[in-house]
């Protein structure tokens, strides 16, 4: 069985590290745990349980055996393994949301962007000489940057989890909650 994904270190520094953030702990949290559900699943089932059939390889199969999963194999599945990560990515996405909704006062661009700010607020345009030159985009704060990433990141999250609940359900039957619904009531418990 796969182990659930370990929380890193939560700094303010590591939320700006957008590779930290997004390759290092998101992308292999989910490969993990979501992306390969299936094989999770898989590993559940107990080898050759009926043993080998001879029959089954006179014959192409256009759909493969109903391989149900036994619940308790699910459960254990789901409490040890799939709601722990989810809980670490949740957790990590939460603090980001916070780091991205706090005054930056290490952002090392901020002096830079106040007197380009300045600049232009003094420049005369003469927008018959030059229609473009009353353009002004102003730099973008590194705190407007990850709460951006942290909403595109929540939408994936969001998308990962029904498509893995949806597999979950289909392979071990029963589910009749949705993926938040269940997540939540396990993390009460904890």
């Amino acid at each position: 069985m796969s182990q659930p994904s370990p929380a890193p270190g939560l700094t303010p520094q590591f939320c700006f590290n957008q590779t930290a953030l997004r390759a290092d702990f998101l992308r292999i949290s989910r490969s993990t745990i979501d992306d390969s559900i299936t094989q999770n699943l898989n590993a559940l089932l107990t080898p050759a349980q009926r043993g080998f059939d001879p029959n089954s390889t006179s014959a192409r199969q256009l759909s493969g055996p109903e391989r149900s999963i036994p619940p308790a194999h699910c459960d254990e599945f789901k409490q040890r393994v799939l709601f722990p990560s989810w809980a670490v990515r949740s957790d990590v996405l939460d603090y980001c949301a916070g780091v991205a909704t706090s005054p930056d006062p290490d952002d090392p661009d901020s002096v830079l962007r106040q007197i380009e700010d300045s600049k232009a607020r003094e420049r005369v345009v003469d927008e018959r000489l030059d229609p473009y030159s009353g353009r002004y985009f102003a730099r973008e704060a590194r705190t407007d940057s990850l709460a951006m990433l942290m909403r595109n990141e929540r939408a994936v999250e969001k998308i990962i989890r029904m498509r893995t609940w949806g597999l979950i359900a289909e392979r071990c039957g029963g589910e009749h909650a949705e993926a938040d619904q269940a997540f939540e009531a396990w993390r009460k418990t904890q």
